[in-house]
């Protein structure tokens, strides 16, 4: 006899439907008890030199379920996700990092106590906002709400953001200037299926979310997929054969291409000009803004032919009048100190065309986390109360403080975004007690080296997790928590669309929910208002919290999520839900979508390379199939590691030749902030003046020791995208992912 749980995917925004099978008695998760990992430090031990136990088998059976989004399909990492759920390292009680740096069992009531005192003590030093919040777009609805509540009354403090701020903050700012509203994909994603022509900037689906590809072969089998991407990526590769254009520009030059193909569209009558008067606001500047930006002096800056910018624009037009055009921007283009302007750019393309608001085209960003989506809506930014309401309007915080019960004066103001948040860390005037939630930032933070410094300068860190990441090694208290089949909850993918997540295993006696953890340090700290740990009774409070604003979930409920009726935002209470956005009007005042003007700004001088043996290269990163954000859970799974147990530096041969490198030999990849020493893979599918490095590794392979912590002045946003790095051959290292695959075997 079995039980299942209808559920979906713990990884990416896709959020793929699955069902999970267990026996009836379920075997108990593995409990390994202590875990003595040790922080990395200078002449000590590392924090992979622990080995753990070989993982039991996975104690629930995964099948694909189908559903529009994937329609029964999973990709590796969703049909090995329930191994991780009685995984040896799982940690299932806190843990207490002791003088000698070594983390030992405690009670949940030290604990508990340990992190009270720890928060109280800050605030009576140093003020209230000397303590902080770091959250994660990986949790539920109900738990992102919750943290963002108990920040700003149990915390008190200002002092919350989260990594979304690295991953989706640049296409929000960009949706909210132009269409008052950001929501990633304002149509579902099936809508795609019988589009002519889509133009696809800085994603690579193929990996990144592999079941999403099968709402291309409509497009691509008619020749109209087109792909920007400096690397011949896994989706650029769909475009070949007849199946569409693959524009490989320099790295960096996303908003000049998108300047080129607005040019063309305006210079050669593409616009959809009755469309434009009637639905936009902003056109004659955004006109004047694109006059010195024609094709030829275009393919001079990226490095794209300008007979391929202008048929891109003309099969962009031609598919608007056909069967429908789509443009969509990932990571590529906006994690750049320009990304809310080069997203920008592409909804002024867009808006050019007569996409947004249509009932077969569109504009849309692809959200990469799997709550990305309602990560950012409840309460975790800096800057937004629930609902994706501004902390600055005062109607917006008297509604909300109204739903709390408490003064409108107790809610603290904006904080600061997450790179700022990070590097105030350990500062005099900066956070010096730290909570992380559902977040490796000692690996996914820019600058990665100065990030573990500001955490080692804490006062006292804590960290909510199932694993010792390489956050959690740093941790003074490490809290077990729940992970996705343990618990139930909500969350809102790619497309705006709330789901449920359902229960299906037991979790381990010693672990907890963040929500009852949050409840519990509420009480210790007397917060004010209520703290509940039932996921419903959150979801309730949610939906009275977003009434009335942008995310407006008021009208969703449990019950018509079990009964599996699609629910996208916003759904005011009384209403159907809004599946397709826009169709009569914007969310300005006026109803139109304002055209904003933008061009490329100037960036930073790098520091000069000394060394006359390295060359200077542009470094992308970005992901590989089988792993995950930083690989905290991947890297654990045996089959994915197995498939790709190391970050390799991706080089074209001709500029390995010109520098004696060798596939599969070692190289030093360096700058300013720090060095890799990882293999070189070659290959022709990257240019010659680019060199790409997935980012889910760790120590010697960490490629955020080599990205910028500088930040888009409008969204917060990161350079991750163009960091200029010196690669020189280098000698066989101590190689960190023998150690990684020590821990996960």
């Amino acid at each position: 006899m079995t039980k299942s749980a209808d559920t979906h995917c713990p990884y990416c925004a896709l959020q793929c439907a699955m069902t999970l099978t267990s026996p009836a008695v379920l075997a108990p998760a593995s409990q390994p008890g202590s875990v003595p990992v040790s922080a990395p430090k200078a002449g000590g031990p590392s924090a992979r030199e622990v080995p753990l136990r070989a993982p039991l088998p996975a104690p629930l059976e995964v099948s694909g379920r189908d559903f529009p989004t994937n329609r029964g399909g999973l990709c590796r990492k969703g049909w090995t996700s329930a191994s991780l759920l009685n995984h040896p390292g799982r940690v299932t009680e806190p843990l207490l990092k002791g003088p000698d740096g070594v983390h030992r069992p405690i009670s949940w009531d030290r604990a508990l106590e340990l992190a009270a005192d720890a928060v109280k003590d800050a605030r009576a030093r140093y003020g209230r906002n000397s303590v902080g919040v770091f959250g994660g777009g990986g949790l539920t609805n109900e738990k992102a709400y919750m943290l963002g509540k108990f920040a700003r009354l149990a915390l008190g403090t200002s002092r919350i953001d989260y990594n979304g701020r690295f991953c989706m903050s640049s296409a929000a700012a960009a949706g909210m200037r132009a269409f008052g509203v950001d929501r990633g994909l304002p149509f579902p994603l099936e809508a795609l299926d019988t589009a002519s022509a889509i133009l696809m900037l800085g994603s690579n689906v193929a990996e990144t979310m592999p079941p999403f590809v099968q709402h291309l072969k409509g497009t691509r089998d008619a020749g109209g997929l087109i792909v920007v991407d400096p690397r011949r990526s896994a989706t650029a590769a769909f475009t070949a054969d007849g199946g569409g254009l693959h524009l490989q520009p320099l790295p960096g030059t996303d908003l000049a291409l998108l300047l080129g193909l607005s040019h063309v569209v305006i210079h050669e009558n593409l616009v959809d000009t009755t469309y434009v008067e009637e639905r936009t606001s902003g056109y004659g500047a955004v006109v004047r803004s694109v006059n010195s930006f024609w094709p030829e002096r275009v393919q001079s800056i990226t490095g794209v032919p300008a007979e391929l910018i202008r048929e891109t624009a003309r099969r962009l037009a031609e598919g608007a009048r056909k069967g429908g055009s789509y443009i969509l921007t990932g990571r590529g283009v906006e994690q750049h100190v320009d990304g809310t302007d080069t997203a920008t750019a592409a909804i002024n393309l867009s808006l050019l065309l007569g996409l947004p608001g249509s009932a077969r085209s569109g504009y849309g960003t692809l959200t990469g986390q799997g709550n990305g989506q309602g990560g950012r809506e409840h309460g975790q930014k800096a800057d937004q109360l629930p609902g994706y309401r501004k902390i600055t309007d005062p109607a917006a915080r008297a509604h909300v403080a109204g739903v709390w019960g408490v003064p409108e004066d107790l809610i603290p103001g904006p904080g600061l975004p997450a790179v700022q948040l990070l590097k105030s860390l350990g500062q005099p005037d900066g956070v010096r007690c730290l909570f992380v939630h559902a977040s490796n930032i000692a690996v996914a933070s820019p600058d990665a080296n100065a990030v573990i410094s500001g955490l080692r300068s804490l006062d006292f860190l804590v960290v909510c997790d199932f694993f010792m990441s390489e956050t959690a090694a740093e941790a003074d208290l490490i809290l077990p928590v729940l992970q996705w089949a343990e618990e139930e909850g909500t969350l809102t993918n790619l497309e705006g669309r709330v789901l449920r997540r359902r229960q299906a295993l037991t979790p381990p006696a010693g672990a907890r929910s963040e929500l009852w953890i949050m409840a519990r340090l509420a009480e210790a700290l007397d917060a004010p208002s209520t703290y509940s740990e039932d996921p419903e009774t959150v979801f309730e409070e949610l939906r009275r919290a977003s009434a009335g604003g942008l995310a407006d979930y008021s009208g969703i409920d449990y019950a018509m999520l079990d009964r599996g009726e699609a629910a996208y935002w916003p759904y005011p209470a009384g209403s159907t839900g809004t599946p397709r956005l826009f169709l009569k009007a914007f969310a300005h005042a006026d109803g139109k979508a304002v055209m904003t003007p933008v061009t490329p700004r100037r960036r930073r001088t790098p520091a000069a390379n000394t060394d006359p043996a390295a060359k200077t290269m542009t470094l992308i990163t970005g992901r590989l199939l089988e792993h995950y954000q930083s690989g905290a859970q991947t890297r654990r799974v045996t089959e994915l590691l197995e498939a790709r147990p190391e970050a390799k530096l991706q080089l074209h041969p001709a500029a390995a030749d010109s520098m004696g490198i060798t596939d599969g030999g070692f190289v030093s990849v360096a700058n300013e902030r720090g060095e890799v020493l990882c293999r070189v893979e070659l290959s022709t599918a990257i240019r010659p003046d680019t060199v790409f490095l997935p980012f889910h590794f760790p120590e010697l392979e960490s490629a955020n020791r080599l990205t910028e912590a500088a930040t888009d002045p409008i969204s917060g946003m990161p350079e991750f995208k163009f960091n200029k790095v010196w690669v020189r051959p280098a000698a066989t290292p101590v190689s960190s992912h023998v150690l990684q695959t020590t821990e996960a075997s």
